[in-house]
């Protein structure tokens, strides 16, 4: 079976997130890198390309030669990964997309809901593959629990509660530092910080899980830090179709919380708890009140879900393999487009449309803070 190629658009020395996709790639060897324009710094791109022992005519000078280029190429690339500031994400995207070549990219999708629709309508016509690397969503343990709520373990749910706190942004203010840099650019990161960055996580999370579509939302947006320009410290009322209410809190002043992604889902027979900080885990009480630790690796567990483990029970598994699982999954679905053996239910990693809801619901808490905390619907966001 031919192997397959990808190429990156950034990624170079300094960047956390780009090396986190070739090691998640490379864990199970599902494509080898061979081509990329890896920053906008001639010297970073070639320099980048040199380390990852790419050759000089596959480094290129822009995205948009690369796309051409490639998509002309008898050994072009499969797909491509975007690993930029948010801003560059749509017009990548859509360079790739109409060169005919299959898109990985980092949340959030785009800067606004229009641009992400625009992106969803052209990956459909072009009938061409799109994954936003929601990364919790490949953990072993929140598969299992996607497919356990939709199998009706506890009933229809309730309630769900969500919350998103780290502390970084707090602690680098008060060392005197600059935080997080381009993030807080609004040319650069986009109107939202925190919702964009965290709140596009909760969002596709809870949906992922619970398999529940967000009707409504009523949303306070604070800039709690003086020196900041950009939203800090969110809080969200939601109300989802078919009455379930919810509420998330998504926060980058939290001093004590490096990374606490937590959800908590209650049903009428029973109820969920799982932390990214341990990931492994996650708690199932029933509608007795009895509750039960169910832990990835175990018997017992969902069959498809644990098709993902990697290692037994006791012996941790995280980010990187998370991210992995959903590289097999998009790898797997390229593999099948190429052989015409593909249908849509193969699909197990976040789409483009899933980063496109992100988007709707970033403007939709946006709205509603900027208006006196008041409901918008999430339909009527981008008409």
């Amino acid at each position: 079976m031919k192997q397959l190629t990808y190429g990156m658009v950034g990624g170079a020395p300094g960047s956390f997130i780009g090396a986190q996709h070739r090691r998640a790639i490379n864990l199970d060897n599902l494509a080898i890198l061979t081509a990329g324009c890896f920053s906008r710094t001639p010297s970073k791109n070639i320099t980048t390309a040199k380390e990852l022992r790419i050759s000089p005519e596959k480094c290129y000078r822009n995205f948009e030669e690369m796309a051409r280029a490639e998509s002309s190429r008898e050994d072009g690339i499969d797909f491509v990964v975007i690993v930029t500031p948010n801003v560059s994400h749509y017009p990548i995207a859509k360079a790739f997309l109409n060169a005919g070549i299959h898109v990985a990219c980092d949340k959030p999708l785009a800067l606004t809901a229009e641009q992400g629709s625009e992106l969803e309508k052209l990956a459909e016509e072009k009938e061409l593959l799109f994954m936003v690397t929601y990364t919790y969503m490949g953990h072993v343990t929140a598969k299992h629990i996607s497919r356990l709520i939709q199998s009706g373990k506890i009933g229809k749910i309730r309630t769900v509660m969500s919350e998103y706190p780290q502390d970084g942004m707090a602690r680098l203010f008060n060392e005197k530092q600059k935080p997080e840099g381009w993030r807080l650019d609004p040319m650069q990161g986009g109107s939202t910080y925190c919702l964009s960055d965290l709140g596009t996580h909760v969002e596709n999370a809870v949906s992922t899980m619970t398999h529940l579509k967000i009707k409504r939302v009523l949303a306070k947006a604070d800039t709690m830090i003086p020196e900041s320009i950009l939203d800090d410290n969110d809080f969200v009322l939601v109300e989802f179709e078919g009455g379930a209410t919810g509420m998330f809190w998504i926060s980058k002043i939290a001093l004590g919380h490096a990374n606490s992604f937590c959800i908590r889902i209650f049903g009428e027979k029973g109820s969920i708890e799982w932390n990214q900080e341990e990931c492994e885990l996650f708690t199932l009480t029933d509608e007795k009140g009895n509750v039960h630790k169910m832990r990835r690796g175990n018997r017992g567990g969902e069959a498809e879900a644990s098709s993902y483990a990697r290692l037994p029970a006791g012996h941790t598994e995280g980010f990187l393999e998370a991210m992995s699982n959903l590289y097999a999954s998009f790898t797997a679905c390229i593999r099948a487009k190429q052989d015409g053996t593909f249908f849509p239910e193969m699909v197990d990693y976040p789409t483009v449309t899933d980063g496109l809801n992100g988007l709707r619901f970033v403007e939709a808490c946006e709205r509603s803070s900027k208006e006196g905390n008041i409901w918008v619907n999430i339909t009527s966001v981008s008409s």
